[in-house]
């Protein structure tokens, strides 16, 4: 089997559903690594990118109460007004920062000119600012407490100077792993919807997906398989995103369907998304979620970016991640550099920045 899906990587071709089980299953670690190099230097040679950002998580208050999440918090939770998040992202500007980074919890008692203010308010601090914000989750939120169409809504904010859309909410589109982790959420067919609206009308997006739950190895493939379908038709996703589950203070953790992923287990996801999504140019590995020296071993198993600078990121951090919640340019380059990579700032829709001036 080994031989036929290597002719199949060194010859540019795409590997099938049944190829890419056999390889999660029973592939061998290092013969995972060596095929998903050749798909990474085939995108993008010896690069490696990441994004000069700040993030913002404007509320913890969400009516969902996804099980798998340890974010919400309904009694003592907080909701950061436009003025402080324009505030917020002033600060981060005069220190070079030229991308934001926004999600949230669904409050009710926020009305989408919430959001659209909030847009306008850091496109008016520089309208080079990328802002990438909302998942489809949020966007599918946005409609309901309007009445407005999806479509309608993307359209406000893009023109209120939404960049692009980030991948959360995704999970796992199995209908029962949902039922089990996040039973209020919108469905994966839903998200897949809104994200091809989204593409539609210019704004691109990433892809996530959440492993170590209680999805099956066949569930992952048809995830991947649903994300790969979309992107033949609409080419709007930029990057793919494994996430690997973080258990801490979240329901499933005092639950028996919670289990840890390990750091091969970890490689195995990141190198077959590479060598299955063909037709995704990039692979996150996340420092945040796999630390730096995982980060860095994911180079080597097709990754080429291992995220931003984020600065005090906590969705993660809530739920048991032990990285550091921020991290310097210097410190990204370095973990680069040292996996003999070039960094490439860009922005989240891999666009290369124009450095901002630092205001001292």
């Amino acid at each position: 089997m080994e031989s036929i899906i290597a002719d199949k990587i060194q010859n540019n071709e795409r590997i099938s559903d049944e190829d890419a089980l056999w390889l999660l299953l029973h592939g061998d670690l290092m013969f995972l690594g060596e095929m998903a190099s050749i798909r990474r230097k085939n995108k993008v040679g010896n690069k490696a990118f990441y994004q000069y950002n700040f993030n913002i998580n404007h509320t913890t208050i969400c009516e969902n109460k996804c099980n798998l999440c340890a974010f919400y918090d309904n009694e003592n939770g907080y909701t950061l007004s436009v003025e402080r998040i324009q505030n917020m992202v002033a600060q981060a500007y005069k220190q070079g920062v030229n991308e934001v980074h926004i999600v949230g919890g669904l409050n009710r008692d926020l009305p989408l000119s919430y959001f659209i203010d909030m847009c306008r308010a850091i496109k008016d601090i520089d309208q080079k600012i990328h802002i990438q914000a909302f998942t489809p989750v949020e966007i599918d939120f946005f409609a309901r407490i309007s009445g407005k169409s999806i479509p309608d809504v993307l359209s406000d904010l893009k023109e209120a100077g939404l960049g692009s859309l980030p991948g959360g909410g995704a999970e796992i589109f199995s209908p029962r792993v949902r039922s089990l982790i996040c039973p209020d959420k919108i469905s994966g067919t839903k998200w897949l919807e809104i994200m091809a609206d989204a593409h539609s009308m210019g704004i691109l997006s990433n892809a996530t997906m959440l492993y170590g739950t209680v999805e099956k190895p066949e569930e992952i493939i048809d995830h991947m398989s649903r994300l790969r379908a979309l992107q033949d038709q609409t080419k709007g996703f930029c990057a793919f995103v494994p996430l690997a589950f973080f258990a801490r203070n979240t329901k499933i953790q005092t639950s028996s369907i919670s289990k840890e992923t390990s750091g091969v287990y970890d490689m195995r996801i990141i190198s077959l998304g590479r060598i299955y999504l063909d037709n995704f140019d990039h692979v996150k590995c996340l420092w945040m979620i796999y630390g730096y020296k995982g980060c860095q071993v994911g180079l080597d198993f097709g990754a080429d970016d291992i995220g931003g600078t984020y600065f005090d990121e906590i969705i993660v951090h809530s739920a048991g991640a032990k990285t550091p919640k921020s991290a310097t340019q210097e410190e990204i380059c370095s973990l680069m550099r040292n996996m003999g990579r070039e960094p490439v700032e860009v922005t989240s829709t891999y666009e290369l920045t124009t450095p901002v001036e630092v205001l001292i």
